[in-house]
């Protein structure tokens, strides 16, 4: 790794966070828990999923304290019907999801991308490098991150960004842009 890398990392990660900031400036409670029909989920859902994933993977790894969902006690700030992460539920479970308090989520979404920009600000490459877990558990062999790493690789502080945050937030980030035209509102970027 190069110091090149570490830089592109966390540009590419605070630009994606920027579009991220700039999804919920302009929506309503009424657009985020917007729900089309049957079998597709709200924005409500790809908020909430993608950005607790993102508050887990810096909370905990980089920061060595609990999710700040959970220590805020945003869930009944926020109001949240499901209070699930959605990566074990159901799409007929997880299409329930709606929140109560748009503006206290988005007051939740920029204490995470603030817990980022502070892990961002210090990253170098041995922080990178370090080892969390020696191969992906059983239960997660089937996710992206799998992939990206191959069979029986440890995980590493690098793959939780580049895969649990910036290119797990890039596909999510895809999913609000096609929801913010179910609703009329145009994309994040041209």
């Amino acid at each position: 790794m190069s110091g090149m890398f570490v830089d592109s990392l966390r540009n590419r990660i605070r630009a994606m966070n920027t579009l991220w900031a700039r999804c919920v400036e302009d929506m309503t409670l009424e657009q985020v828990n917007h729900h089309e029909r049957a079998g597709v989920l709200p924005i409500a859902f790809s908020l909430s999923h993608f950005m607790r994933a993102q508050d887990q993977s810096i909370s905990g790894p980089f920061l060595r304290q609990p999710m700040e969902w959970d220590a805020g006690g945003w869930a009944a700030r926020v109001g949240v019907t499901v209070d699930r992460l959605g990566r074990e539920e159901t799409v007929e479970q997880m299409e329930a999801i709606r929140f109560a308090d748009l503006d206290a989520w988005r007051q939740y979404q920029a204490r995470v991308i603030e817990c980022t920009d502070s892990v961002l600000a210090t990253l170098t490459e041995d922080i990178l490098s370090e080892v969390l877990l020696p191969q992906l558990p059983p239960n997660m062999q089937q996710i992206f991150c799998a992939i990206v790493i191959g069979p029986g690789a440890p995980l590493r502080k690098l793959e939780v960004l580049e895969c649990f945050v910036y290119q797990h937030g890039l596909r999510h980030m895809g999913e609000i842009e096609h929801g913010r035209a179910l609703v009329g509102l145009q994309g994040m970027t041209s």
